[in-house]
């Protein structure tokens, strides 16, 4: 099927129409990056219909491949693809204010929502609301991408290696299996269909510029250090998030070297808002913004913000034309089948660890997750209306 009969209408919006379903995003989307792309598949695949299945399945898989956050570098994507770059800037900076904004104000005494007995109640629910919604991302995937057997072997292969190996290694050595089996076994598989253009407004010059200013600034910062605190800073932020293989819980480390080992904060003051990261919506990412805060007020939570952010943003923008180009071909066609099965795979596996081992806990976890997805795969409810729901009835569980 070519791009000019594809099913999905192949227009394109305003700015302020990403920047504001991005912004609700970010104040709704709990739950972690696979939860996000749960989030972005209802929202973009089914509601919106954005791009098809096939399109953001490749956008997934190519965030995979990449160092930072996979999720934002998805969004930032979509952005991108419906309002060029300043609807990929908007798409980011929606998503990602909510988170900020909050723990910039944990870094200025705020209290956590979390130390109320509500509070923790709230945050249970949209916890379990994420069970839902990555569950029905899986599903809905699994139909799509994975409906033979050469292609749900992948996926159930790929469950079995990240389960089996440290998260970083595990997805990586997952996606790369798949792209492998793909060639070997998925050739013969609708090889006369095309898929859906991803339509980047990116050309190959200024992907390349990208790429170039990404080994730029991670290599310069660290020879320039000398000439101030600020270049330091703006390094240690750049250098954690360029560095970051399998989602945004794997900086906590790099961010703890950059950070907590010169002694520009303290264990405890790191350790404390990263905890309230995980109480907050949008991408662990912006746990950079309490940081920031802690270190150099506001500008500093900004700075450090873009600092993080930015090599994955890069890479994602530098890549997306030579990606764009090469899964046309037969054989890359082939390779994708088996990325995509084992992108279902890699969701699969962290519907199980840690979406589910660390928010179903009770009979009546279970119930609420499995009433969610009931809503939003039968019902059709929308996400919103189910994570409003899920709020009050994690409320409720804990009154009672």
């Amino acid at each position: 099927m070519s791009a000019a009969t594809s099913p999905i209408a192949r227009t394109t919006g305003t700015v302020a129409e990403v920047f504001a379903i991005f912004l609700r995003l970010g104040c709704t989307s709990f739950g972690g990056p696979i939860a996000h792309l749960g989030y972005y598949r209802a929202e973009f695949v089914e509601r919106r219909r954005w791009l098809d299945e096939r399109a953001f399945a490749d956008l997934v898989g190519l965030a995979q491949f990449l160092p930072g956050p996979a999720s934002s570098q998805t969004g930032f994507a979509i952005g991108l693809r419906r309002a060029g770059y300043l609807g990929g800037l908007a798409a980011w900076t929606g998503f990602t204010l909510p988170s900020a904004v909050l723990l910039v104000l944990f870094a200025y005494g705020a209290a956590p929502l979390a130390a109320t007995v509500v509070g923790a109640g709230l945050l249970h629910g949209l916890k379990l609301v994420a069970v839902a919604i990555v569950a029905q991302a899986v599903w809905g995937m699994a139909r799509t991408l994975a409906p033979d057997r050469p292609r749900a072997s992948i996926a159930v292969i790929a469950v079995l290696i990240v389960v089996a190996a440290p998260v970083a290694m595990g997805q990586l050595a997952a996606i790369m299996l798949g792209a492998v089996a793909g060639l070997l076994l998925c050739r013969d598989l609708g090889t006369a269909m095309v898929p859906e253009a991803l339509g980047m407004p990116v050309s190959r010059r200024a992907g390349a510029g990208c790429l170039a200013l990404f080994a730029v600034l991670l290599v310069l910062p660290p020879l320039l250090g000398s000439l101030g605190a600020g270049v330091a800073f703006f390094d240690a932020f750049y250098r954690s998030g360029a560095l970051v293989f399998g989602g945004g819980h794997v900086v906590l480390p790099l961010l703890r070297d950059a950070i907590v080992t010169p002694g520009w904060v303290s264990d405890n003051a790191f350790l404390a808002g990263y905890g309230a990261a995980q109480a907050v919506p949008g991408p662990v990412f912006t746990f950079a913004a309490y940081l920031g805060a802690i270190m150099h007020g506001v500008p500093g939570a900004i700075l450090a913000l873009v600092a993080i952010f930015l090599p994955g943003m890069l890479l994602m923008t530098g890549t997306l034309p030579f990606w764009d180009a090469l899964r046309t071909r037969p054989a890359a066609q082939a390779a994708m089948r088996g990325i995509n099965a084992a992108v279902v795979g890699v969701l699969g596996a962290a519907l199980y660890n840690p979406v589910w081992t660390t928010t179903v806990l009770t009979p009546a976890d279970f119930a609420l997750a499995l009433a969610g997805f009931v809503l939003l795969t039968v019902w059709r409810a929308p996400p919103l209306l189910v994570v409003g729901l899920g709020a009050l009835a994690g409320i409720a569980l804990t009154l009672a």
